[in-house]
């Protein structure tokens, strides 16, 4: 697979270089596999290279391992009776029974659903119901979560055996445990192999060569553009080809290790960094549970890693630590960037400080895999730090005004995405997938973005006002909603403030019930448990009245001006 990087001369055509209107090269071609087939296809080629080192566990598995793991690991599902296309939920930080799962499931025909580790009682019971998950896998704990005591108060029924019949989660049958010892009614992760007999090896076999690169994979809850979460579906092609694609785009060769402390859960870990990897021959290497800087500066160095994928903050955090000097990062060469703009001058120190002279910037969205845009290593600099690429190959994007209009070259807009990476839609939503894609395919991104003379993207801002806050996507409404439950509360508004560290923080306005009083810590609290910690509100107003519009809307841009002046912060110029 692998390949040289795309030029930029053949980064795109436009059906008119006057519009807003871009198309990526048709080569090389898609990938028509599956990701059982892509994993297969790397085991035959590099089945003694290392694929996956997780540092914190001290496993390490070459090809031919994980393969081996993810087929065990998938007869055993099968012996639990799970079925093609039912779904099993990871809920876990970055450890190898996550990356065994993901292939696991995509062997046996099933569709992995990622739970976002630092979600609490009401977003599991939403997320696990919503798609009706049958079996779930998850640690005990991990640092402040408990997922294994969040999981019983849901359905206490649990602890009576391994057929669960829960009033709460309904349709989930089997709970897994990673890690050591014993818990009633829990599975232990490493004794599900034990469970298969030669029938369900022979069916496992008979699955895989079943399976469509057209058929769903995975579901990734999102806000998306509008609304409360909601579950993108994406196929084998889908996922697997964007995966290849940004690995091309980075540089990824056999042989690459690439440092990998960006979380599983999400695109970036599972598909722009475990995908790409299988696809080019190249080594997973996660360097903790959870980001931790001083890890990744350790696992750099002693692993050797050629690449490091992370979000602005994270390399914000890296070059930041007190011991970065001591080092020795020059085998570093390549990389990404993604999640959130990236201030010009950390793009340029990653450059130099960590040898990092390819690394690349990508933009997207979970509906499209993700990624759409990315810069190549053979842009120059100064292109690099200050736009989101070039539209990748076998996509095309347009930017349009509020009539559907393709607007000129250099003019703000929505920015729509069409091509293979556009997911197959929103779990059990016909409505708002609907909302999202449009009749002719296009996936309006909710982004508002320019497209220049060359074809070079920038994100100016959003058609709508969700918040990303250090790479998490938080649409505000949910969060009301939830705020909306405290009795003390009339009324709730909730706006992305700017934020040196995150790119913004969560601030919401309160209007107290008459004759109620309360303080941002009371608020805080009835948070905790409830909602994922970077929902939570770091600052809370109470005030009498929102800032209004003459036919009632709030106007949300008067609150973030009113606390950026406050709070003395102003958006930083960003690539």
């Amino acid at each position: 697979m692998g390949g040289n990087v795309t030029s930029p001369a053949a980064a795109f055509t436009g059906d008119d270089s006057r519009l807003s209107h871009v198309r990526g090269p048709n080569e090389p071609p898609l990938l028509d596999k599956t990701i059982s087939q892509a994993l297969d296809d790397a085991t035959e080629r590099w089945g003694d290279v290392d694929a996956l080192v997780a540092v914190h566990q001290g496993v390490r598995l070459t090809y031919s391992e994980l393969k081996a793991r993810a087929d065990a690991f998938a007869a055993g599902l099968i012996a639990l009776g799970m079925e093609p296309g039912e779904r099993i939920g990871i809920w876990s930080p970055n450890r190898a029974e996550w990356t065994v799962t993901q292939f696991a499931a995509a062997r046996a025909g099933l569709i992995l659903v990622n739970i976002n580790p630092a979600y609490r009682l009401s977003e599991l019971e939403f997320t696990l119901n919503k798609v009706a998950v049958m079996a779930l896998v998850a640690p005990e704990r991990f640092k402040t979560s408990e997922y294994a005591e969040m999981v019983e108060t849901l359905a206490p029924e649990i602890r009576a055996g391994h057929a669960i019949v829960s009033t709460k989660l309904p349709h989930l049958r089997h709970v897994i445990r990673i890690g050591e010892g014993k818990r009633p009614g829990w599975l232990a992760f490493d004794a599900v192999p034990a469970f298969a007999e030669r029938e369900h090896h022979v069916e496992l076999e008979r699955r895989h060569r079943a399976i469509s690169p057209k058929d769903a994979v995975n579901i990734q809850f999102t806000s998306g553009t509008t609304g409360l979460p909601k579950g993108a579906t994406l196929s084998h092609r889908n996922i697997l080809n964007n995966g290849f694609f940004v690995g091309r785009s980075v540089g990824l060769r056999p042989g690459d290790r690439l440092c990998i402390p960006v979380p599983l859960y999400h695109c970036f870990g599972m598909v722009m960094a475990n995908l790409g990897c299988v696809a080019h021959g190249a080594t997973m290497v996660y360097p903790s549970e959870g980001f931790d800087a001083l890890a990744v500066l350790q696992a750099v160095e002693t692993e050797r890693c050629t690449a490091l994928y992370g979000v602005p903050t994270m390399f914000i955090a890296e070059l930041g630590h007190p011991e970065f000097d001591k080092f020795d990062l020059s085998s570093l060469r390549t990389g990404c960037m993604a999640g959130s703009p990236c201030p010009i001058e950390i793009m340029k120190q990653v450059i130099e400080r960590m040898h990092m002279r390819d690394v690349t910037i990508a933009y997207g969205m979970t509906e499209t895999s993700p990624v759409s845009f990315q810069s190549s290593a053979e842009d120059p600099v100064s292109r690099r730090v200050s736009t989101i690429g070039r539209v990748q190959p076998h996509l095309e994007c347009k930017v349009i005004d509020t009539d559907g209009n393709t607007v000129p070259r250099g003019t703000p807009g929505e920015l729509c995405t069409r091509g293979y990476s556009v997911m197959i839609g929103y779990w059990d939503d016909a409505e708002k997938t609907a909302e999202a894609i449009d009749a002719d395919g296009w996936m309006h991104t909710g982004d508002l973005a320019t497209i220049d003379e060359e074809g070079y993207g920038n994100i100016v801002g959003r058609q709508k006002d969700m918040v990303v806050r250090g790479g998490e996507n938080i649409y505000p409404r949910e969060v009301e909603e939830f705020l909306f439950r405290h009795v003390k509360v009339k009324d709730v508004t909730v706006v992305g403030v700017p934020d040196l560290k995150y790119g913004e923080e969560l601030c919401a306005w309160i209007i107290l019930k008459t004759g109620e009083t309360g303080t941002e810590e009371e608020i805080r609290i009835f948070c905790q448990g409830q909602i994922a910690h970077y929902k939570v509100p770091r600052y809370v107003r109470f005030v009498e009245a929102f800032p209004l519009t003459v036919t009632g809307k709030i106007q949300k841009f008067l609150i973030r001006r009113q606390m950026a002046d406050e709070l003395g912060v102003e958006e930083q110029k960003t690539a």
